[in-house]
């Protein structure tokens, strides 16, 4: 088995296709008006609208902008570098300025438009990055 995805719904994919376009310097796929994803070497972020969730059994199986328990991270190669780039595009999304963590990654937390939260991390210490590199 393969972690494959995660996908947020949203009311309007519009706003998080180019956020996400914005944030990761990555082209999102968008293919339809209610489907998008950003693909990535280890896992992909799918976006799909609220209409979307007919195909699975009805509006009741999820709720748009109301995520309170999931972090989406994505280990970058410089967190401060890229805390730099994204200062002035993020603003008061930013919720914790990088920080280095007790398990040795340093962390940039931030919200999304929807208000998902959003993790880009460094391994720093050499137990991360033996974690992540092996």
């Amino acid at each position: 088995m393969n972690f494959a995805s995660v996908r947020i719904i949203t009311t309007d994919i519009k706003p998080l296709v180019r956020f996400y376009e914005r944030v990761t310097g990555k082209s999102v796929t968008q293919y339809t008006d209610d489907f998008a994803e950003l693909q990535m070497p280890s896992a992909t972020l799918a976006i799909g609208s609220t209409r979307t969730l007919q195909l699975f059994g009805g509006d009741h199986i999820a709720k748009a902008a109301s995520n309170h328990s999931a972090i989406i991270e994505f280990r970058v190669e410089d967190v401060d570098r890229e805390y730099q780039k994204l200062v002035d595009i993020l603003g008061d999304m930013i919720i914790q300025k990088p920080t280095t963590m007790p398990w040795g990654n340093r962390s940039l937390l931030f919200r999304d438009p929807d208000g998902n939260l959003v993790n880009f991390f460094t391994p720093i210490s050499p137990e991360a990055l033996k974690k992540f590199d092996g």
